[in-house]
């Protein structure tokens, strides 16, 4: 498959999300913020870093670069998407996702090796994993509190829209332990920890974070 990975001025993890893209047997395709086409992608990754530097709310400006007005096209037509902790951030300001992300409880920025339980594995971008298995991935995020309102959490909850959740320790304050989310088609996912940095034993915590990348893999032949 054909990913294309968005970067933003400000992005910082769209060089290792293309990586990651490539470890899980894709072709990685760069496509710039004021890009107006999407060049032929079969999927987009939004990756981690400031975008615009954060200004406004962390995603706010990001939401209106032409990039986005035609992955947010795409996704309504069933395209995969996968916003990473920016990513996310953008996802939520574009409507793709309910929801918002806001400072940290502690008020402080957060850089750990963090375990998640997968909830979710009927999505493109979580197949490859087992309902309930236990992954190490790592996490660094400022404002990675996931916030929603008691409607919107239950409908998450009782749609089986929680794609992850924290085990363990809660770092960052998020409702109901949740480190990621679906879209009620299933096809845009936000997820808080960073995939991309847990792809090779050599470096970061592991392979862990490959099957968010392979996932891509069998929903291609689905």
């Amino acid at each position: 498959m054909k990913v294309g990975v968005v970067t933003f001025p400000g992005s910082l993890d769209d060089v290792d999300a293309q990586r990651a893209v490539r470890i899980g047997g894709h072709e990685a395709v760069a496509l710039w913020h004021g890009d107006h086409d999407l060049r032929g992608v079969d999927a987009v990754v939004l990756p981690g870093g400031f975008s615009y530097g954060d200004y406004l709310r962390c995603g706010a400006i990001s939401r209106f670069s032409p990039v986005m007005t035609e992955v947010v096209a795409a996704a309504g037509r069933g395209m995969p998407v996968l916003g990473i902790c920016n990513g996310f951030q953008i996802l939520c300001e574009s409507h793709l996702l309910p929801g918002a992300l806001i400072r940290n409880q502690r008020q402080k920025f957060l850089c750990l090796d963090q375990r998640l339980r997968m909830e979710n594995t009927s999505t493109p971008w979580t197949s490859a994993y087992e309902e309930g298995q236990e992954v190490v991935i790592a996490l660094k995020n400022g404002e990675g509190s996931f916030v929603a309102d008691t409607e919107t959490l239950d409908r998450l909850e009782g749609e089986g829209q929680v794609v992850a959740r924290y085990v363990g320790e809660n770092p960052n304050g998020s409702l109901r332990d949740i480190a990621g989310i679906a879209n009620e088609r299933g096809n845009v996912v936000g997820l808080m920890p960073h995939p991309e940095h847990s792809v090779e034993e050599l470096t970061g915590t592991g392979t862990d974070g490959l099957g968010f990348f392979t996932s891509l893999a069998a929903a291609a032949f689905a």
